[in-house]
C-alpha cells in the first residue's frame, strides 16, 4: 500500500463503511528532531491516524483538532487535521516514560474534539473523560456515541509507519444482514499488526473480507501542514507592541518566536525588528535567520 494515502471503502453487500490510512514519510517528518520516548510517539502516531480517519468521516469536509490532555506523565497529545488531509501534531510529556496504558500514561484525562465547517458559525467543540485503556477504544466509544452507531478501529505504529483501519456500522446494515456487523467486526478483528503496517489496501481488505463485495474509493493524499510562515511570526510581534518587542530585544540580543506544534523557531535580530516596526502591516521582515 501506498504511505501517505488515505482509502474510503464500503462493504456493499452490508451496507458498512470503512476507511484505511497508513502514514509514512508525513509519519517520520511529523517526528523528527523531536525526541519523544517512544510511549510518546507511538501514541502520537495512533492518534494521528485516528483524526485522519475520523476526518474522513465527516458529512462535509472540515478541519478537526483533536487533543487529549491529562495530568500524568503525558500532559498533551494534539493532532489538527484540516479539510485536504493535512496534518500536524505534537505532544507534551515527561523527560522518563515506560510503557503503559492510555490511561496510565494521561492520568485523569480527557478528550477533546473541535469540529470547523464552512457552515458553521462558531467551531463545535466536545469534551469528554477518558475512561479507556487504548486510543483505539477512545474513538471507538466517542464514534459509537455521536452518530448512535459501533465503529471499531485498529492501530499500529512503527518507527517509520503509523496506520489505522476504520469500520463502522451504518443504519441500514441489519436491514441488508442482521448477521453481517457481527461478521464484518470479528473478521476485522482478525487484521494483524504487520498485515496493517504493510499490505496495499487492494490486498489486505479481500484478505480480511474474502466473501464481501468490496468498493475501494481511490486514495487521498495525506500531508504534513508546517508551511514556513515569517508573515504570521511578525504579525504576532505587531500584536506585542513595540515597547514589549525592544524590551525583549534589549534583553536577549534576539526575538524568538516559537511554534510548538510545528517545531520551528523564528528568531528575529535587531534589523529585523527595525523593519518590523518602520513598515506597513502586509510586509514581512527580511532578515532573518
Amino acid at each position: 500500500m501506498t504511505t501517505d494515502c488515505l482509502y474510503r471503502f464500503v462493504l456493499d453487500d452490508l451496507d458498512i463503511s470503512g476507511a484505511l490510512v497508513r502514514l509514512g514519510p508525513v509519519w517520520q517528518e511529523l517526528l523528527e528532531d523531536r525526541g519523544y520516548p517512544l510511549p510518546v510517539a507511538e501514541l502520537l502516531g495512533e492518534l494521528s491516524a485516528s483524526s485522519l480517519l475520523v476526518s474522513s468521516n465527516l458529512k462535509q469536509p472540515g478541519r478537526v483538532t483533536i487533543q487529549l490532555r491529562g495530568n500524568g506523565p503525558i500532559s498533551l497529545l494534539v493532532i489538527d487535521c484540516n479539510e485536504q488531509l493535512q496534518i500536524r501534531g505534537m505532544a507534551k510529556c515527561a523527560q522518563e516514560i515506560v510503557h503503559g496504558s492510555l490511561r496510565e500514561l494521561l492520568g485523569d484525562g480527557q478528550l477533546l474534539l473541535s469540529l470547523d465547517m464552512p457552515s458553521m458559525r462558531e467551531p463545535y467543540q466536545s469534551i469528554v473523560p477518558v475512561d479507556s485503556e487504548t486510543v483505539a477504544q477512545v474513538f471507538e466509544h466517542y464514534l459509537g456515541q455521536s452518530v448512535q452507531q459501533p465503529a471499531r478501529l485498529f492501530l499500529a505504529v512503527s518507527d517509520e509507519t503509523a496506520a489505522g483501519l476504520l469500520l463502522q456500522k451504518l443504519p441500514t446494515t441489519e436491514e441488508r444482514d442482521a448477521d453481517g456487523w457481527a461478521r464484518a467486526e470479528a473478521l476485522a478483528a482478525t487484521v494483524s499488526r504487520p498485515e496493517l503496517l504493510s499490505l496495499a489496501a487492494e490486498e489486505l481488505l479481500p484478505r480480511l473480507f474474502p466473501e464481501e463485495t468490496i468498493r475501494l474509493f481511490a486514495a487521498q493524499e495525506v500531508a504534513l501542514n508546517c508551511p514556513e510562515d515569517w508573515q504570521k511570526a511578525g504579525a504576532l510581534l505587531r500584536t506585542l507592541g513595540a515597547r514589549e518587542v525592544y524590551a525583549a530585544l534589549r534583553e536577549n540580543g534576539e526575538v524568538v518566536i516559537r511554534d510548538e506544534i510545528c517545531n520551528r523557531e523564528y528568531r528575529f535580530d535587531a534589523p529585523a525588528i527595525d523593519e518590523l516596526f518602520a513598515i506597513p502591516v502586509t510586509t514581512s521582515p527580511t532578515t532573518r535567520h
